[in-house]
């Protein structure tokens, strides 16, 4: 893969989950994302989430 896309594309690690953070019209989460991926706790707004769950979900992952 490293040939393909160079060596600096290659992510640090990857996380599997059923489903991502999306909001009830269908919208990926992004800055959700981005909060996880840097181990932040999520103190913004998240009543538009369709599925709250899924955070949790994925902070497992993470661990």
């Amino acid at each position: 893969m490293a040939k393909e896309i160079g060596p600096i594309a290659k992510p640090d690690e990857i996380r599997f989950g059923e489903n991502l953070p999306k909001t009830r019209s269908g919208k990926i989460m992004r800055r959700l994302l981005r909060s996880l991926a840097k181990g932040e706790e999520i103190t913004s707004d998240i009543s538009t989430l369709d599925n709250p769950g899924i955070l949790d979900q994925l902070k497992q992952a993470v661990a």
